[in-house]
């Protein structure tokens, strides 16, 4: 009865946040009155840059999260949102030349940065997939078939299997093939092949083609064989071409996230043999970062580097949010409460630390200590409302999941969504 008690105050902290912080927030600040679209860049003064250039992973992660949103508010702002970011893809970010989206795009439309990053690739089908989902738009799920397929065609490497991670706008092989400066410039990461996964699951959630099957199969093979490492614990960062892993960084938000982002692609594809698989990895990745990652205070620090004392021992939002879902994942499987606690712990840590509770929205970054980097950009590339509210999201499916076995209440929300229920700090 306890967790079950914690789990609904959870569930209308969690509904709370979203309705009343982040939807609010991203339909206010970031939006572009000038020529469209949204921003790319909004200050830690919440000042919005209107010579920022404008990402299309930004844009893909808008409007997966608002149309996600949709199918569960049903509100306005959050269908606005989604129109507003599928007009800008369809109108700014598709190259309808040589097919795919763009890398980055000037506040006027015009292309600044033509690559044609798998990455990037991944998100505008995770997205377009999210808003045919939420709109019924066939449009923009044959979009997202379009750019799968050039995935496989332009991308796969037919010798050692997955994808290789840049290309040209004309998708000739990029030498450079870095998605920033921190990472190393090898031929295959964890995280463009995650992203790959995460956007092939929800593809097939749809549109389960035959051939979609194939393909993500292979995808969660490699995850088995080839980045998740031999003990199961972690996930090698980055490879060369024949999967030699090329360095020596444990991403504690990578792992995490991994971790229920592969058992759902099994799930997706109905495979309970390789989900029996999957289930104690899913496990030991999270005791792993419970033992390694995780600080008394609840925090997720960054990622350690086993070959050097170059730790990064701050602690981003997207971690944290990924912990979240991460760790209900290992609870629902185990039925170990120390996992549940662990989620418990996340959101403390979340609340106390990484909300900005003055002027809406997540921090950035954290230092160990929980110190906010007050001026890092609210919005940029990289920030976006898509870790965040995917966690809500995700958490309170699976809250709702718990507490149905459970036969317990959820707390009562009117049509909007607002928490009537009392949503103070009581974990």
């Amino acid at each position: 009865m306890e967790f079950e008690e914690r789990l609904k105050k959870l569930y209308a902290q969690l509904t709370n946040e979203y309705v009343n912080n982040i939807q609010p927030y991203w339909a206010k600040y970031p939006i572009d009155t000038r020529n469209g679209g949204f921003v790319g860049q909004v200050n830690y003064q919440n000042v919005p840059d209107q010579k920022a250039n404008k990402s299309g992973i930004l844009n893909a992660r808008i409007l997966w999260t608002f149309s996600n949103a949709y199918k569960i508010f049903k509100n306005k702002d959050s269908e606005t949102l989604a129109h507003r970011a599928y007009h800008e893809f369809l109108s700014h970010f598709i190259d309808y030349d040589f097919g795919g989206i763009y890398w980055e795009i000037d506040p006027k439309g015009e292309v600044t940065d033509s690559r044609k990053h798998v990455y990037a690739q991944a998100f505008a089908i995770y997205g377009l997939v999210e808003y045919f989902s939420a709109f019924g738009n066939k449009e923009a799920l044959q979009k997202a078939n379009e750019i799968c397929q050039l995935i496989e065609e332009k991308c796969s490497d037919p010798v050692h299997g997955g994808y290789f991670e840049a290309y040209s706008r004309e998708w000739e092989l990029n030498d450079d093939v870095r998605l920033s400066e921190k990472d190393e410039n090898e031929p295959k990461s964890m995280n463009t092949h995650l992203h790959v996964l995460e956007a092939y699951t929800n593809l097939y959630r749809y549109d389960p083609t035959p051939q979609l099957e194939i393909s993500l199969r292979k995808l969660i093979q490699l995850f088995f064989d080839q980045i998740i490492t031999k003990d199961g614990r972690t996930l090698h960062c980055f490879f060369s071409e024949d999967w030699t892993p090329k360095s020596e960084i444990v991403s504690f938000g990578h792992d995490i996230e991994t971790s229920w982002l592969l058992t759902e692609a099994i799930e997706v594809l109905g495979d309970h043999e390789l989900l029996k698989k999957m289930e104690p990895i899913a496990e030991s990745i999270a005791d792993h970062v419970l033992l390694y990652g995780m600080d008394p205070d609840g925090g997720l620090i960054n990622e350690l580097n086993l070959n050097s004392s170059t730790n990064d021992y701050a602690k981003d939002w997207w971690p944290q949010a990924e912990a979240l879902v991460g760790f209900m994942n290992a609870f629902q499987i185990t039925g170990n409460p120390k996992y549940l606690e662990a989620v418990f712990q996340s959101w403390n840590f979340i609340q106390n630390f990484i909300i900005d509770h003055e002027k809406g929205e997540w921090f950035e970054k954290v230092n160990r200590k929980g110190i906010p980097y007050r001026k890092l950009d609210k919005v940029r590339s990289w920030k976006a409302p898509y870790h965040n509210s995917r966690a809500i999201f995700e958490l309170r499916k699976r809250i709702t999941e718990y507490l149905k076995n459970t036969s317990s209440e959820l707390p009562n929300l009117n049509v909007n969504g607002t928490v009537k229920a009392n949503t103070e700090h009581l974990l």
